[in-house]
């Protein structure tokens, strides 16, 4: 393609705007959503819905367009957050970019959640301060969850950010950039611009939280528990489902408080059984279940499901009475141990997924075996493990903090633990078939990433589909025969006794 070539991309009820996104570490780049110039013959890839899109060219003469880099960093909230922002910004006359030398504007999107991803977005920060250093032109918009918790400080020691904004600060950003913001904050899903692969999309029904957990912050960053609609939240489901998706992965600090705010109860079982009847959705997977809000009607609706997944993540952080009430978990061990055990006997083939805290103020060795005894008992199959962050403001920060000897010497000893049994859990599958979801196609190796119904994207296991016999795509489920397994890897070839669902 010719140098300074202009395209739009259009789909049947309009221009549309479409994202390009280049993925590395933990940031993701968005770029591309109204006009691209595209230099010399490089080649053009569109992570969006390839057979709903025209590409038509047009002339170079439009007016320049304030250019912007956007930067996300941290968890499936923010990254949804993002996407509501980029929908936005697409309804202006705007050019996003991916190289942030190039932009007018630096928009970064920061985690706050512990010391590792605040240390990364404070270095974020300290790249676009450099750049703005050279170009004084430069615009530098810094929001999300460190600076709704740490405004007045990163003020002081870098003022030269042109503005700290907090969380969903949607309106602000369109404000200062001097673009219209939106009149009505309820239907900014409307124009939500996905940057995951067209195929699957996080949905959050709700924001913040209302459990007062010892070593978290995050209710000081998102605020308190505010549910979406009902309305709203499947009015969100059946536009993704127009736009292609096939999964929804539902979000939120804890999801199965939802409704309880506006409704006066739980609404979780309510909301699924609406999404459930949404055609083109596959499968429905629920994250971030709070142990003393599960209720056993969850449970008996997912074992029913024909889309709700048979996926099971539920946070413990612990199972030692001792440290559940150190940690202001609220509920038991037991209750804990009961719901995992109702969750095995009700629901075929569950996987059961949770998250754990290790070197937390107060934890003594014998926490930390009954921890051990714990993971040793449920084998579960997937663990994900966090050595605890000393968090300024949260109430375990008044506690005497263990050594960071101490915090690494026990998460080395869980993960050695759970890599042994995610091994054997893996190699169960040997010679067996499964369902699985395409996420990427290789066909320089004829290789192609899958993931079956016990594995979320970013966080959980892949399955490797290796000498692809027939055409596939992402998006396609397809049958596959697993040949060999890892500890976190299965890997598989496509079973002949039928084709792929698209």
């Amino acid at each position: 393609m010719p140098p300074g070539r202009k395209l739009l991309l259009k789909q049947s009820s309009g221009i549309q705007t479409v994202a390009f996104s280049l993925a590395f570490s933990t940031k993701i780049c968005y770029f591309l959503p109204v006009r691209a110039s595209i230099p010399g013959d490089g080649p053009l890839v569109l992570y969006s819905q390839p057979q709903q899109i025209k590409l038509i060219e047009t002339d170079h003469t439009l007016p320049k367009r304030t250019r912007i880099h956007l930067t996300t960093l941290g968890c499936s909230k923010n990254t949804y957050d993002s996407e509501i922002l980029l929908g936005q910004l697409g309804q202006h006359p705007v050019e996003m970019v991916a190289d942030p030398e190039q932009a007018d504007v630096v928009i970064i999107n920061t985690c706050g959640f512990i010391d590792a991803a605040k240390k990364e977005s404070v270095d974020a920060i300290l790249e676009a301060e450099q750049l703005k250093k050279a170009n004084p032109d430069k615009k530098v918009i810094v929001c999300g969850c460190l600076s709704q918790r740490y405004a007045q400080e990163l003020r002081r020691e870098i003022p030269s950010v042109d503005v700290y904004l907090g969380v969903e600060a949607f309106s602000e950003i369109l404000s200062h950039l001097e673009l219209k913001p939106p009149e009505n904050r309820d239907h900014l899903y409307e124009q939500r611009l996905l940057t995951t692969p067209s195929h699957y999309a996080y949905l959050k029904i709700s924001e913040g939280c209302n459990h007062k957990c010892a070593f978290c912050a995050i209710p000081l960053m998102r605020g308190r528990h505010r549910s979406r609609s009902l309305e709203a939240v499947v009015s969100e489901a059946e536009r993704l489902a127009g736009q292609g998706v096939r999964e929804i992965i539902i979000i939120a600090q804890d999801t199965t408080f939802y409704g309880l705010d506006l409704y006066g109860s739980q609404q979780l079982v309510t909301l699924l059984e609406h999404l459930e009847k949404i055609e083109g959705l596959e499968w429905i997977r629920l994250h971030y279940l709070y142990p003393t809000t599960v209720q056993d009607e969850l449970i008996d609706y997912m074992a029913g499901s024909a889309k709700v997944v048979s996926y099971l993540d539920m946070p413990v952080q612990h199972i030692s009475d001792h440290m559940l009430k150190v940690m202001k978990r609220g509920g038991s061990g037991k209750r804990i141990r009961e719901i995992f055990d109702r969750a095995r006997k009700r629901i075929d083939d569950v996987v059961l997924r949770t998250t754990f805290i290790v070197g937390h103020p107060g934890e003594s060795e014998a926490d930390f075996q009954e921890l051990l005894q714990f993971i040793q008992e449920f084998r579960f199959d997937r663990v994900g493990v966090f050595k605890y962050s000393h968090e300024e403001n949260t109430s375990a920060f008044r506690m005497a903090d263990l050594s960071d000897s101490v915090k690494e010497e026990r998460y080395q000893e869980l993960m050695a633990l759970q890599q042994s049994i995610s091994l054997e859990n893996n190699l169960a599958h040997l010679g067996k078939s499964l369902r699985v979801l395409i996420d990427e196609v290789d066909w320089s190796s004829l290789t192609a990433v899958a993931r079956s119904h016990g594995d979320s994207p970013e966080i959980d296991n892949e399955v490797i589909i290796q000498n692809l016999s027939r055409p596939v795509k992402p998006g396609d489920f397809l049958p596959v025969i697993v040949t060999d397994a890892s500890e976190y890897e299965l890997y598989a070839t496509i079973e002949e006794r039928c084709h792929a669902s698209t």
